[in-house]
Order: structure tokens, then sequence, then C-alpha cells
């Protein structure tokens, strides 16, 4: 499994809007290939970025089976208009389970 790590910055003020557009889009991307789960974090310093994890089960099945589906198209028509710049995306390995203590 490999962990898709985006953070996204969204033009001030639309915050809610994008939260409400954005319970909408992970339906949208919970039906991809490849898909296990998805989390969204809110910025505390910066409450206009965002935080996308989503887990693969491989870079191939994000980079080309979502991304090349109908499916990422109405992902990006849903939080897309949001965006105040481009998502900076990056791809990380999981090297072992979730220490809780």
């Amino acid at each position: 499994m490999i962990v898709e790590h985006a953070e996204l910055a969204i033009e001030a003020g639309r915050e809610e809007e994008f939260e409400a557009a954005f319970a909408q889009a992970r339906k949208v991307i919970s039906q991809a290939g490849g898909f296990q789960w998805v989390e969204l974090l809110r910025g505390v310093e910066r409450p206009a970025v965002y935080l996308l994890l989503v887990g693969w089960e491989s870079v191939e099945a994000h980079n080309v089976g979502f991304r090349g589906s109908a499916a990422f198209a109405r992902w990006r028509e849903l939080i897309g208009p949001f965006f105040a710049s481009p998502p900076d995306v990056e791809h990380f390995g999981v090297l072992g389970e979730r220490f809780t203590g």
C-alpha cells in the first residue's frame, strides 16, 4: 500500500463550500480501483490549507487508474474550483502498522 499526500490550498473564505463539496467527492474517489481509504485534515495555523491522505494499492492505481478515469474528472469538477493553486502531491510507502502506544 502507498499513501498519497496532497496539500490543498483553498481560496480564502471558501473553506466551508470546499468541505461540503469534498463530502460528495469522497464518494467518487471511493469507487476507484485500488482505493483503500481517504482522510482530510484542515490546517490549524493555515485554515485555508488542507492535507489530503489517500490509501492506494499502488502508485499506478492512483496515477494511471484513477487519474485516467472519468471518476477523476468528476472529482476535480467537484473540488477543483476551490483550489487557490495546484495541489502538491507526493506518494509515500507504508513501513509498518500505525503505532498507538
